[in-house]
């Protein structure tokens, strides 16, 4: 099966309470083409940049196998740029700087060879954009994942609304969830999620983890304790990539493959964090996500016990 992935690709600064960057490769596509690359699936990506994006960060998605013809790249214009710092705990942050740029006008071009794809992911987009994407298909995806946040939530409602209707897998934070189930329990949370559209609901815990919710299933994951965290941002973006590139891979939708697709994104969103922006997926190799998952099943695995 083929892989079609829709978000932003930009330039992000970061501040974290371990150091600094200036403009670097960041934006949802990115984290989830590289997720991608490292399971071997053909993936397309569709997005925009403007004429300011260094050509050697799409030179290393062709080089990864990263279908890049969906990517327009508008002469004179600049791409979306945002600057951001990280509490102590990493859990909160502030926006400094958002400069939307090209995409303010962002009209999704799908191209022939993704057009068909079995498996969208809607990455963090404005709804309207997520929902032309979809639209614009040669024929409904066998599964829709989408991934949005709580900005969306609070300027777009109408839009989302629609979009979320048309999904099949909603990916969002526990706080997001909250948000927009107006539900404290997040399993009570789910099921009102659920009753909006989508079969499956994922709500990331951040350092705690993953909930899979499905009807009246359930299934967690604990995130993996790392010794090193220094940047946070694209984490979920990763794991939506690693997540839709294992079921597109595995060509397996059921729920119970869905619980090993857990696994994979998180085990790609634990790689992102320990470096900033893209660095650590981009050199993520295939070898060291298998045992990087093992470390997962050490983590959750227990033989059964009487008490």
């Amino acid at each position: 099966m083929k892989l079609l992935a829709v978000g932003s690709m930009a330039y992000d600064a970061i501040e974290t309470p371990f150091g600094k960057t200036d403009k670097i490769l960041g934006g949802a596509a990115s984290y989830i083409g590289l997720a991608a690359s490292v399971m071997k699936v053909d993936v397309s990506l569709v997005t925009v940049v403007g004429e300011d994006f260094h050509r050697e960060y799409l030179e290393m998605f062709e080089r990864k196998n990263i279908n890049i013809e969906g990517v327009e790249i508008v002469k004179g214009g600049k791409s979306f740029f945002w600057s951001g710092k990280y509490s102590l705990d990493l859990n909160t942050r502030d926006t400094l700087i958002t400069e939307v740029n090209v995409l303010a006008d962002f009209d999704p071009k799908i191209p022939p060879h993704g057009s068909e794809s079995e498996v969208l992911l809607l990455g963090n987009l404005d709804p309207k954009v997520q929902l032309s994407v979809l639209h614009k298909m040669k024929k409904r995806p066998k599964l829709v994942i989408l991934d949005t946040m709580n900005f969306w939530m609070n300027s777009t409602w109408d839009s989302l609304m629609k979009v979320i209707a048309e999904t099949d897998v909603i990916t969002i934070n526990d706080e997001e969830a909250r948000q927009l189930s107006r539900e404290y329990s997040l399993i009570k949370a789910a099921k009102k999620i659920h009753a909006m559209g989508p079969k499956y609901v994922i709500i990331k815990k951040g350092e705690h983890g993953a909930i899979l919710f499905y009807k009246d299933e359930i299934f967690a994951l604990p995130a993996l304790p790392l010794e090193e965290v220094f940047d946070p941002t694209g984490a979920g973006d990763a794991f939506a990539g690693g997540f839709a590139a294992y079921l597109t891979k595995t060509e397996d939708l059921s729920f119970e493959n869905m619980k090993k697709a857990i696994v994979v994104g998180s085990a790609m969103a634990s790689r992102t964090v320990e470096k900033f922006g893209t660095k650590s997926i981009e050199n993520y190799t295939n070898e060291e996500l298998k045992e990087r998952i093992k470390q997962f099943q050490g983590l959750t695995a227990f033989e059964s016990l009487t008490v």
